[in-house]
Formats: C-alpha cells, sequence, structure tokens
C-alpha cells in the first residue's frame, strides 16, 4: 500500500514540491549563516519525495538548546508558512474519503516542517 500512496503522492504533485523545497534549502546554503537551515530544508524535501510508510524520529538531543534556538529561527523566518501550507492541503484532502491517507501524510510533515531540528523522517 505505502508503493501506490508514494506513486500517487509524487504523480499529483509531491514531486514539485520536494523538487521546490531542496531547491529552496540549495538556495539557503549559498550564505554561510543560511547551511543548517538549508540543510534541513533539503532533508524535508527528500522525505516529501516517499512520505507513506515513514514515520517522524527524534534525534536524543532533540531538547538541546542549540536545537531550541534554531528551531524558533527557523518557525519566525519560514517554518509557519511550511506548517501552515501542508494544514491547508490537509485539510482540503481530508474532505473526501480518499484524501484521507493523503492528509495524514501531510500533517506528519506539517510536524517536520514546523521543527525540523532534533528530528528526521525514518
Amino acid at each position: 500500500m505505502s508503493t501506490l500512496g508514494n506513486v500517487i503522492w509524487l504523480v499529483f504533485g509531491g514531486f514539485t514540491a520536494a523538487l521546490g523545497s531542496i531547491v529552496g534549502g540549495v538556495a539557503l546554503c549559498l550564505t554561510l549563516i543560511g547551511i543548517p537551515f538549508g540543510l534541513q530544508a533539503i532533508r524535508i524535501g527528500v522525505a516529501m519525495f516517499l512520505p507513506f510508510g515513514k514515520s517522524i524520529v527524534e534525534d536524543p538531543d532533540a531538547g538541546s538548546t542549540l536545537n531550541t534556538i534554531l528551531n524558533v529561527i527557523w518557525i519566525i523566518g519560514w517554518g509557519w508558512a511550511l506548517a501552515l501550507n501542508h494544514l491547508v492541503f490537509a485539510a482540503l484532502l481530508a474532505i473526501t474519503i480518499v484524501g484521507l491517507p493523503f492528509a495524514k501524510q501531510h500533517l506528519k510533515l506539517m510536524m517536520l516542517s514546523l521543527f525540523p531540528f532534533g528530528r528526521r523522517m525514518e
């Protein structure tokens, strides 16, 4: 089921969303200050390619001071917009029964987009 879900996901917008996140991450990596944020954007983009069958895992140092500071900067900068985007698409997809599995993936990606430091998809 996860293979079929991933194929449908990629065909109906997942590929372009993931590619956009990766391109944005590469653009962020052009500055020295933006490198940690760019790497997280690239990781989110890679996670967007195949979200079905994966879950969010917290790193052992997820609650560290540095991760908290970076997550706050991420949220203030652009994380809120990414999370809101995933929330809107999850709400739209949840209207139909067929869209529920895809809405669940958007909610999973929303949490990763909101607090990316100290978390990863496995």
